[in-house]
C-alpha cells in the first residue's frame, strides 16, 4: 500500500476517534448541566406555606441504581435507565432500618433486599432449608442486629442473625398467621390475625408467655391485627386494620385507649397498616386505602396528612409499613435542602408502583420561626 494512502488513513482514523471522544464528553457534561425536570427543580415540603416546613420528600429506593445519588442524568448513564424489571424488590410489605443498611421484605420475591447506605451496593437474602422463605411479611431489627421476619404461608417467625445467618424459627402448627413481630427485651409481641389477637413469647425459646385480645370490636377486642409499634412510654400501638382504628396496650397487656374509626375524614381510616411513633408520642399511620400518612398527637388529635397515591415524587402505592429511624441521619442529611436540618426520617413501603420505599425527613429549616404554626401541625406541639 503506498505510503501516502496509509498517511490519510491514519490521519482520517485519528480524527474520527476525536470527532467521537469530543462528542461523547461534550454530550456527557451538557447531561451534568441539564436543567432537570421542572418536577425535580422545586423541593416538596410539608405542610404547606405558609407553615414552616417539618417534613421535606429526600429520595427513593427501589433500584440498585438509587443508591448513585445524582439527579443530573449522569447516574442513568451509569446504571442504564430503571425500568419496572430493575427493582429490587417486587412486592415490599415491611422496611427496617439499621447500621445503614434498609431492610425490605419481598412477598413476591420470597426474601428480603439489602440497600448498603456505607457501601453504596445491594444484595438479596432468600434463606434456604430450615430458612427458606416463602411468603415474609414484615421484618423488625433487634438491638443486636438480628431480624424476625414473619411468613404467613409458613405461619412461623424466622429469626436471621446480624450477618443474615438464619438462627431458628418460631411457631408451632396452628399457633398463629403472624404479620409483625416486635421484639422488647426478652419479649416478642407478635399479631395474630387467624386468631384475632397478640401473642407474647420468650424471643429466645419461643415459649408462649401469654396472649391479650380477642375477636370483635369493642374496647379489648381486636379484629385481623397487622402492624406494632413501640410508644416513647413503652406503650405498645396495634393496626386493628379489620377495625379500622389503632388500639394502645401496656406491654402487659392492659388496654389503654384507641384512635379513629371507619370513614374518609382526617382521623378516621379505611385500611391502617403501618405504624410509628416518634419521641414525642406522635403517631404515623399508613392508610393502604387512602394512600397517605396521617399524623396524630397523643389524644388523637389530627396533625398533619402527607403523602399521596401516583408515581410521582414523595408518592406512595397502596403503602404497607412506615418507621422513624433517628440513627442513620448521616445517610439522608445531603439529600435535604441546604438549611434545612433533619430530627429524624421516615420510611414507607409500597407494594405496587415505581417508588418501592420514599424516605422523608423531619426537620427544622434555618431562619424560620416555629413557635407559631398557622395550622395543626408537629411544629406547633413541640
Amino acid at each position: 500500500m503506498p505510503i501516502n494512502l496509509v498517511t490519510c488513513l491514519y490521519e482520517f482514523f485519528t480524527k474520527r476517534i476525536y470527532w467521537i471522544a469530543t462528542v461523547i464528553g461534550f454530550s456527557l457534561l451538557a447531561g451534568c448541566a441539564t436543567t432537570p425536570p421542572p418536577e425535580e427543580q422545586t423541593e416538596l415540603f410539608y405542610p404547606a406555606p405558609p407553615d414552616p416546613p417539618r417534613l421535606q420528600y429526600l429520595t427513593r429506593f427501589s433500584s440498585p441504581g438509587d443508591l448513585v445519588k445524582d439527579s443530573s442524568g449522569l447516574k442513568n448513564f451509569i446504571v442504564g435507565k430503571e425500568t419496572v424489571g430493575d427493582h429490587l424488590v417486587q412486592k415490599p410489605y415491611g422496611v427496617a432500618l439499621f447500621d445503614g443498611k434498609i431492610y425490605v421484605v419481598d412477598t413476591r420475591g420470597s426474601g428480603y433486599g439489602i440497600y448498603d447506605l456505607k457501601q453504596r451496593r445491594t444484595d438479596f437474602i432468600r434463606g434456604s432449608a430450615g430458612g427458606a422463605m416463602k411468603k415474609p411479611i414484615n421484618i423488625t431489627v433487634d438491638v443486636d442486629g438480628s431480624k424476625y421476619i414473619t411468613d404467613t404461608e409458613r405461619n412461623q417467625i424466622l429469626i436471621f442473625d446480624r450477618n443474615d445467618k438464619f438462627v431458628r424459627a418460631l411457631g408451632a402448627v396452628d399457633q398463629f398467621k403472624p404479620a409483625d413481630a416486635l421484639p422488647i427485651g426478652d419479649r416478642l409481641y407478635v399479631t395474630d390475625m387467624y386468631h384475632h389477637q397478640i401473642q407474647v413469647l420468650n424471643k429466645v425459646t419461643g415459649e408462649l408467655l401469654f396472649s391479650f385480645g380477642k375477636a370483635g370490636s369493642g374496647d379489648d377486642e381486636l379484629f385481623q391485627p397487622t402492624n406494632l409499634a413501640l410508644g416513647p412510654g413503652n406503650e405498645l400501638y396495634i393496626s386493628d386494620t379489620g377495625n379500622f382504628r389503632i388500639q394502645k396496650y401496656t406491654l402487659d397487656g392492659q388496654f389503654i385507649r384507641s384512635y379513629g374509626s371507619i370513614g374518609d375524614s382526617i382521623g378516621h381510616f379505611a385500611r391502617p397498616k403501618g405504624i410509628s411513633v416518634d419521641r414525642y408520642g406522635h403517631l404515623y399511620v399508613v392508610d393502604a386505602a387512602f394512600e397517605n400518612v396521617q399524623i396524630l398527637n397523643q389524644d388523637g388529635t389530627p396533625l398533619m396528612v402527607f403523602s399521596q397515591s401516583g408515581d410521582k415524587r414523595g408518592n406512595i402505592n397502596l403503602p404497607t409499613d412506615i418507621i422513624i429511624d433517628y440513627d442513620n441521619l448521616e445517610y439522608f442529611q445531603s439529600y435535604a435542602e441546604p438549611g434545612f436540618n433533619l430530627e429524624y426520617v421516615v420510611l414507607i413501603a409500597s407494594q405496587f408502583g415505581v417508588n418501592k420505599v420514599v424516605v422523608f425527613g423531619f426537620g427544622k429549616k434555618e431562619g424560620m420561626d416555629y413557635s407559631v404554626s398557622g395550622t395543626a401541625s408537629p411544629s406547633a406541639t413541640q
